[in-house]
């Protein structure tokens, strides 16, 4: 009798650890919260009155709001107790060097866990969402404070003050509340074949050489030939200026003082003006026309400037601080494209002003690439017109850089680090038949050729295996997605830092 006794006591372990491990692998975070949440109950209540240090409990610990409701640290709440759970896990001594900086990733993640368990409680609480009484009873009957040799014992439950009883039994009704919302969210079953689905994406996949032409490479004799057909842009001339920010009356004054001989412009810029040369006299160098209408709005007003003689005052103008004084240093010129400073301030403006310019030359001479590849080859095109040549692959159609499929992203390639969500590239990546050029692309900062050069399925274990994994990620993605929405929602008010600061001054 015993030993049947035996084999079915054995039995139901083993039903008990299957479910415990079907729960674990289906719904992995749900379960895992559950766990954590029966911890710090048992912990709270049993064991952290008598270990937190005491240094803690002084003051308003209050690091923020949460739909106006505070997130504070104070004695057995769920700030405190998740404060402890973690604290356990690093045992560090004040004397070590990163001791602070631990401390303060411990006390963020603490109130991060607590803003996020604030949030799920306001949602319930707009949904009007309420535990019925009779659930947290039976709940609070099964926890480890109120069971004596498998049931539950009244005695143990009248032994616990009212308060301390009414406090568990609160937050039992958080928990089970928190619970419900999780459940909710994360319990949510996938289509029967949407991971079959997903799994099927890992195919096809191309292995790809691709060729590169930076902006940077758009060519010397390009920039001159720009400046020469775009003159007004580019007239160079030097200057010295006083700004005023106070008032236009300020720089008439000032400016009346300079004609009348009272004081230099030197002088006046040194004592008045108010911008970076002030303390060079006012001399803001040699000035690019195109670069003074950053300041000077006024068309016409700016052509007077750009365009009096040697040492001639200009009248007040009025420009984005304020209201200016400009003097001629040395009148208006061609821009010097052998100074390399202006040859710079020119490729500047086309790189800011004219990118679809650059970006044309360099399709233009993309597509001349690509004539070269289909007589001689991809690798003899190369060397004739001196490209950057990479390559990458194997990977699938990855919009997106997902986790499931290998990624553009984490090919090596930097000068392709965000195609992966360029619609355009994937489109060309997997149309353009095999061994041959695709169209030019503009990927950020470079145009690209493709060259796929095979083209190959995903093994059966791959697919397998995304296919098993993809409710665990649908987890990972789901737990994050909700975490992100409560730590960046509008109704938080996070003062973390400066409680934070507070905290360890007095401690």
């Amino acid at each position: 009798m015993a030993s049947k006794d035996k084999k079915q006591l054995e039995k139901r372990d083993d039903s008990t650890k299957s479910e415990i491990m079907h729960r674990l692998k289906t719904h992995p975070f749900l379960f895992i919260g559950t766990v954590v949440v029966l911890v710090i109950v048992v912990i709270a209540f049993v064991f952290v009155p008598a270990i937190v240090p005491s240094a803690y409990g002084a003051g308003d610990l209050t690091f923020g709001y949460y739909n106006r409701t505070p997130v504070r640290y104070a004695q057995n709440n769920f700030f405190y107790q998740t404060f402890y759970m973690l604290s356990q896990r690093q045992q560090q001594s004040p004397d070590e060097e990163d001791f602070m900086t631990n401390m303060a990733q411990l006390w963020r993640a603490a109130f991060e866990e607590t803003v996020v368990r604030l949030g799920i409680l306001d949602e319930m609480k707009q949904a009007r969402y309420v535990v019925p009484n009779d659930v947290v009873d039976r709940r609070m009957a099964e926890l480890p404070h109120f069971v004596e040799n498998g049931r539950f014992s009244s005695a143990k439950y009248r032994a616990m003050d009212r308060n301390s009883r009414m406090t568990l039994w609160r937050q039992v009704q958080e928990d089970i509340t928190v619970g419900t919302y999780l459940s909710d969210l994360t319990g949510l079953k996938s289509a029967p074949y949407e991971a079959s689905f997903i799994s099927s994406m890992a195919s096809p996949k191309r292995n790809f050489e691709v060729a590169i032409l930076s902006l940077n490479s758009y060519p010397q004799s390009e920039l001159v030939s720009f400046a020469a057909s775009n003159t007004d842009l580019f007239r160079a001339v030097r200057l010295s200026r006083i700004t005023i920010t106070s008032s236009e009356r300020e720089a008439r004054q000032i400016l009346a003082s300079i004609k009348n001989g009272t004081t230099t412009f030197e002088e006046a810029a040194i004592n008045n003006s108010q911008d970076w040369a002030a303390d060079r006299g006012g001399d803001i160098g040699t000035a690019i026309a195109y670069e003074l209408g950053y300041d000077i709005s006024d068309e016409a007003a700016r052509e007077r400037v750009i365009n009096m003689g040697r040492g001639e005052i200009s009248d007040v103008v009025k420009v984005t601080s304020g209201w200016a004084l400009y003097r001629v240093n040395e009148p208006v010129r061609p821009v010097d494209m052998d100074d390399v400073s202006q040859f710079s301030r020119v490729r500047n403006y086309v790189n800011n002003f004219m990118r679809g310019h650059i970006e044309d030359w360099l399709i233009s001479e993309a597509e001349k690439f690509s004539s070269q590849v289909r007589e001689v080859g991809f690798e003899e095109a190369i060397g004739i017109e001196s490209m950057i040549k990479n390559s990458f692959g194997p990977i699938p159609v990855n919009y997106g850089n997902s986790s499931f499929f290998s990624s553009i992203r984490s090919c090596g390639v930097p000068e392709l680090e965000n195609a992966g969500y360029n619609q355009f590239f994937w489109k060309a990546a997997f149309s353009t038949p095999l061994n041959s050029p695709s169209a030019p692309l503009v990927i950020d900062n470079n145009v690209v050729v493709l060259f796929p050069t095979e083209e190959i399925l995903a093994d059966e274990d791959e697919a397998s295996y995304i296919e098993s994994y993809y409710s665990y990620w649908m987890s990972i993605v789901s737990q994050n997605d909700y975490r992100t929405y409560f730590l960046t929602n509008k109704k938080l008010d996070d003062r973390f830092q400066e409680t934070f600061q507070t905290l360890w001054r007095t401690n």
